[in-house]
């Protein structure tokens, strides 16, 4: 049953690569949605016996690499962490294969399609339930690799190529730094596996690293290089930029990557590394800052944009840094806790948003929407999600944003406070985009083309039924497993989880005055009234211009705008800064002077051009005249008689003296004929 949770959805990629041809689209939604189902169930299975009664299953399935003492074997690990894991990827894959399967019914590579998404579990699966680093970046590779085809999945748009090229190069970066610390783990544990890594951290907590000199402590050094490729997948800020573009491909593509599996897979990472990190307090600093930073630049650049997927886009990456700074302040089960609860509600989002970009021939600006009419079902699952993404009480968004705030009260130090400013003001800008979404989409007056008009309809079945699910999960779970998860003194994490003692901040953050505890709300309230009074069509049209005209007139406020919708600037510095001065380099430096220059004057041109040089000199020295010839003989033998050294030098080296007195004249020979040129 455990191997085949990983193999179901691999089986499912064959079938539908290899037989949607004959099998038809319908066919091979069929059986990817099937098959993926089956994986689910198994892992609510699987989450019964591991997560609850505490049978922790390890399997080792064959040796991988084996170089002397080194070895590294294909297996997976079925502990506590990874099986909720995989109710939460094969739940929402499930629910994506299922509404893709009539999302994309008028595609013509559906097959393709659905082969691309059943992949993309699998790999997925494989992060997971890796017992080691190196099959965990497998994995890892995996989802990036299966992303560019999806973000590029409608190909012959140069938009989704581009994206898709600028997810993969953006996430090489963050995987190089991964790749850098699989090195580093094995210079110094001289292992990969997570049981012999985390045993033994204690051990080589004082390690030292010698780079470029500098002693830099071990343990410190892997954890940031893990960090490092975390913020790639993770798109935390600096890295982060691939995230937005990648809405060019399909809406469940955006649901399945974006919302539950790729995107967290550097959070989970960080989280499977908690041992090492406990050990690296100022590598967790550091998270927390990246992480916080992340919450409030994402949240803040989604208050101005207009795309309606864009601006989901956006909350993930806000939500994305909670969950990052989070586990830098020490708080993985809360990261994990959040983690979860965010993939229900932010895949309701994707597939809400999905369904209204299909019932008004694909139109994503929502100031050309105001639709709330036509589309009452799925404006009531999309008020739900962005109540639960903006912390609305007792919704699943609630109970996890508000415990990562309160921890950052009570860690007193300028870390935590840092945090908790932070990630207040990205919980004001949370609520702001969210309700301006629901404003412009559905609440104002209609805007819409007068064809989108008389087109628009509901989703049917297949796509209104994740709806459904997911509404339940974005409702309950939260509250269904808040006890469990993080509740105190609870046994969830079987002590897979270490958390320092002077890290455990959870019994002091469930004391907080109750105006503390209250701020998140206030928060989120405040950012309904202030989209109220910005983007709501109910008010005064005379109201709202006197606000624009005082805004408009302020040289700040255009300033602050421009500087928002242009996403800080990020993709301008990277271009002008970055990119462009690499290209040049690349080009006029590199190409021009080293390749077209040095290497080929001194590789095959040069040498094709001396080689010619000289037998045309040669051929023009061939005279037939017989008194040249042996003035030429003559000359060699005086040479040979004035420099006896060099006989006996040759001599010394045991070459014979007939065979340099010929490579002598030869030389002599060519000399002759180059002067003469």
């Amino acid at each position: 049953m455990y191997l085949s949770i990983i193999s179901i959805p691999f089986l499912s990629f064959i079938t539908a690569i290899c037989g949607g041809r004959y099998l038809g689209p319908k066919g091979v939604g069929f059986l990817t949605t099937c098959f993926t189902m089956i994986a689910f169930f198994l892992s609510i299975v699987i989450f019964y016996e591991v997560g609850l009664n505490k049978a922790i299953c390890s399997i080792k399935a064959f040796n991988w690499m084996v170089s002397e003492n080194f070895v590294v074997s294909w297996g997976f690990l079925f502990d506590n962490l990874s099986a909720s894991m995989l109710i939460v990827v094969t739940s929402v894959s499930a629910l994506v294969h299922l509404y893709s399967t009539s999302y994309m019914e008028n595609d013509p590579h559906l097959p393709r399609f659905m082969s691309y998404l059943s992949l993309f579990t699998f790999f997925m699966l494989i992060l997971v339930t890796a017992d080691n680093y190196m099959q965990m970046f497998v994995g890892w590779e995996g989802v990036g690799l299966v992303s560019y085809l999806l973000i590029s999945f409608w190909n012959t748009r140069i938009q989704a190529n581009k994206s898709a090229i600028k997810a993969m190069l953006v996430n090489r970066v963050g995987d190089l730094g991964l790749a850098i610390g699989l090195c580093s783990l094995l210079a110094i544990y001289h292992s990969l596996e997570y049981s012999t890594i985390f045993s033994s951290t204690d051990a080589f907590g004082g390690s030292i690293l010698n780079i470029f000199g500098y002693h830099l402590n071990a343990v410190e050094v892997i954890c940031f290089l893990l960090f490092w490729g975390a913020v790639g997948k993770s798109a935390q800020i600096g890295l982060h930029t691939w995230l937005p573009d990648a809405m060019e491909g399909p809406t469940p593509v955006s649901a399945l990557i974006h919302a539950a599996t790729m995107v967290t897979a550097g959070v989970f990472v960080i989280i499977r590394s908690a041992p090492l990190f406990e050990h690296a307090p100022n590598v967790l600093m550091l998270v927390s800052i990246i992480g916080a930073s992340t919450a409030f630049f994402a949240a803040s650049s989604g208050l101005v944009q207009n795309d309606l997927k864009r601006v989901i886009a956006y909350s993930t990456c806000s939500q994305l840094g909670y969950m990052v700074f989070a586990c830098g302040l020490s708080n993985y089960s809360v990261a994990f806790f959040h983690l979860a609860n965010h993939a229900f509600f932010k895949a309701l989002l994707f597939l809400g948003a999905g369904c209204i970009i299909h019932g008004i021939c694909d139109e994503q600006d929502m100031r050309k929407m105001g639709l709330g009419k036509m589309f009452e079902f799925t404006y009531s699952f999309i008020l739900i999600g962005s109540l639960a993404l903006a912390g609305f009480p007792f919704l699943t968004g609630f109970y996890s944003k508000d415990t990562i705030l309160e921890l950052s009260l009570v860690q007193y130090s300028w870390v935590g406070a840092f945090c908790h400013i932070l990630g207040l003001l990205a919980a004001l800008c949370t609520s702001i985009y969210s309700f301006r979404l629901l404003h412009l989409a559905f609440l104002n007056t209609k805007n819409a083309y007068k064809l989108y008009v008389t087109s628009a309809h509901e989703a049917p079945l297949a796509m209104s039924l994740p709806l459904v699910v997911l509404s339940f999960g974005a409702i309950f779970i939260g509250y269904l497993t808040k006890d469990y998860t993080i509740g105190l003194g609870t046994d969830a994490w079987n002590g897979l989880i270490f958390n320092s003692h002077k890290n455990s901040f959870l019994t002091e953050a469930e004391f907080l005055p109750a105006y503390q505890k209250h701020l998140p709300f206030f928060a989120g309230l405040l950012g309904a009234i202030i989209a109220f009074l910005l983007v709501s069509s109910s008010l005064s049209v005379g109201w709202k211009r006197f606000v624009v005209n005082k805004a408009t007139s302020s040289n700040t406020f255009l300033n602050i705008y421009k500087f928002l919708s242009s996403k800080w600037h990020f993709d301008q510095v990277y271009n002008e800064f970055i990119a462009h001065k690499a290209m040049n380099i690349g080009y006029r430096k590199t190409f021009l002077t080293f390749d077209k220059g040095f290497v080929e004057i001194a590789g095959p041109f040069g040498l094709s051009i001396l080689i010619e040089k000289i037998s045309k000199n040669l051929s023009n020295n061939q005279t037939g005249l017989l008194y040249h010839y042996a003035l030429i003989f003559i000359l060699g033998v005086a040479f040979f008689l004035a420099y006896t050294d060099f006989g006996d030098y040759a001599q010394g080296l045991g070459v014979n003296l007939p065979v340099v007195i010929s490579l002598t004249f030869i030389y002599f020979l060519i000399s002759l004929s180059l002067k003469k040129d």
